[in-house]
């Protein structure tokens, strides 16, 4: 598990990149419950790059607030490549930001399937450009308790958003002070 100053250190490093890009973040999560938006909102000036962000636990919600389409939660489930991709274009669509996250997972005790066990999390990196969009998603499978998964769905959000092609803008930005 991560540490409180461990994660602040990785939330300063994001912070830094979208910073230093021009770009601005929206989280929509569901297994998370906004602790994405949580830890990015902890490092001093994140009004500068952070646009807002969505807790969409429910189905309902994540059609109600992001616009997944009951058709692909009807087929894919709400712990899905589809469902994710849609939640993140749906964050960036409705709010202008330029860099989605969005998380959807099954953290337990309960709500595991045979082809979906506890543990299983899909995630979706986004970052819009003019007309074009990077976008990275992956499922991961994190075995342990509700803890232990909800802090490495944490943990693998914010890696998955450095790992983004955000291109430098051409005025340099000092790094955070403490962030290595």
């Amino acid at each position: 598990m991560i540490t409180d100053p461990q994660l602040y250190e990785l939330s300063a490093r994001v912070a830094h990149k979208l910073r230093a890009a021009g770009r601005r973040l929206v989280t929509a999560e569901s297994c998370t419950g906004g602790w994405v938006a949580k830890a990015m909102t902890d490092i001093p000036g994140s009004s500068q790059w952070f646009e807002c962000g969505y807790v969409t636990y429910s189905n309902a919600a994540k059609q109600r607030d992001l616009g997944v389409s009951a058709t692909t939660l009807a087929s894919f489930g709400a712990v899905s490549e589809q469902t994710v991709r849609e939640m993140a274009e749906g964050a960036l669509r409705l709010t202008g930001a330029t860099v989605a996250i969005a998380v959807s997972g099954i953290a337990g005790p309960d709500g595991g399937l045979p082809d979906k066990p506890v543990g299983t999390v899909w995630f979706c990196a986004a970052a819009r450009a003019d007309e074009t969009m990077d976008i990275i998603a992956e499922e991961r499978h994190f075995s342990g308790e509700r803890a232990y998964v909800r802090n490495h769905a944490l943990q693998h959000a914010l890696r998955l958003i450095l790992r983004l092609d955000l291109p430098v803008r051409s005025e340099a930005v000092p790094p955070p002070p403490g962030a290595a």
